[in-house]
């Protein structure tokens, strides 16, 4: 057990430890790599239109533009509930909030033990206690309650202003993109205005007005064109995910060497789980990619002199690594909480 639990040591130092682990891995749609992936579309704001996130590079070539495919948040929103279920649920504590006849588990908590359904609960003193500490340089009390807010970062915007960064990112883009449009329309399964539900002269008015409210309750035919269809990846898909171990180097407990040594190993293997998790393919609605079999994945030690080596890490190596330091480390009370609506209203009038 020591021989394990010590086996990363040397990455957990700020002096000459390695500054990240870098995982590159090359995509594909199901299809094949000319198959079409829909993005995610985001609303417009601020003078912008809505849409594929695209950016260009160059007036002059097309082909210079990058596409998100699953953002930072998104990437960790996929990757933070796995700690839910067997195996990984023993390396944390379990903390889930009774609102009504709901249960919500921390892990699905937008802003992590940050977030205003955590705060207005019964742990609402022993997370602004928590936050007070990382204040002061001790964040072991908040890895005993909410440890993948170290892993996954968080913020306590709403009160003490604390925040720790993510160590683990994760982000999937494709390159020289071609963005497709699409087109439909629904027909109804019969002419209502000879039902006399409208007259010929509504119809006619509705058709195509995707105002009108007999459009939008399906009661004429509705074209759509121009639509969103997707986009093919001229210049591939890549998911690039890291590991800051530099940031990783920065937690501690107090002045206390034994257990910022135990903290730090208990992050670590959170953390490495969390990189090396197989997590699902399917993305969305048209967006189901799986690793590309002619472009191996790139899974290197990124030193502070710009030195890359293999990782040689699995994640059976991740695993069982993760389940000896959290051991060591203690892992935190699993417990169950209800909601407190006076602690919300209060909240709401700060």
């Amino acid at each position: 057990m020591s021989n394990v639990l010590s086996k990363y040591d040397s990455w957990l130092t700020g002096h000459d430890g390695p500054a990240a682990l870098v995982i590159r891995e090359h995509l594909m749609p199901v299809e094949g790599e000319d198959g079409v992936v829909f993005p995610p579309t985001f609303a417009g704001g601020a003078g912008a239109s809505g849409g594929y996130n695209i950016d260009s590079f160059g007036d002059d070539n097309e082909d210079k533009n990058v596409c998100l495919i699953d953002s930072v948040g998104s990437q960790a929103n996929r990757i933070e509930p796995i700690f839910a279920d067997p195996p990984y649920a023993a390396l944390i504590p379990r903390i889930v909030v009774k609102a009504g006849e709901k249960e919500v588990n921390i892990l699905e908590a937008g802003h992590r033990a940050g977030d205003a359904l955590v705060r207005c609960s019964e742990l609402q003193e022993e997370l602004h206690a928590a936050f007070q500490a990382i204040l002061a340089g001790n964040a072991q009390p908040l890895a005993k309650m909410a440890p993948t807010s170290l892993v996954f970062g968080v913020w306590d915007s709403r009160d003490t202003q604390a925040k720790l960064p993510r160590l683990v990112s994760s982000t999937i883009r494709a390159f020289n993109v071609r963005a497709m449009k699409r087109g439909a329309v629904y027909v109804p399964p019969v002419d209502y205005s000879k039902l006399d539900v409208f007259s010929e002269a509504e119809k006619q008015k509705a058709e195509g007005n995707t105002k009108s409210p007999l459009a939008q309750r399906g009661f004429v035919h509705v074209p759509a064109t121009g639509s969103h269809g997707g986009v093919i990846a001229k210049g591939g898909i890549r998911r690039d995910a890291t590991l800051s171990l530099a940031a990783l180097q920065l937690l501690k407990v107090g002045d206390d060497a034994d257990r910022t040594l135990s903290l730090r190993r208990y992050a670590l293997g959170l953390a490495l789980v969390a990189l090396t998790a197989n997590t699902s393919a399917y993305l969305r609605q048209g967006c189901n990619l799986v690793p590309n079999p002619d472009k191996p994945r790139e899974f290197v030690v990124v030193h502070r002199d710009g030195r890359r080596d293999p990782a040689g890490l699995s994640h059976q190596d991740a695993l069982a690594f993760a389940e000896v330091a959290a051991e060591a480390f203690g892992v935190g009370e699993s417990r169950a909480v209800d909601f407190d609506k006076k602690k919300a209203k209060a909240d709401v009038k700060k």
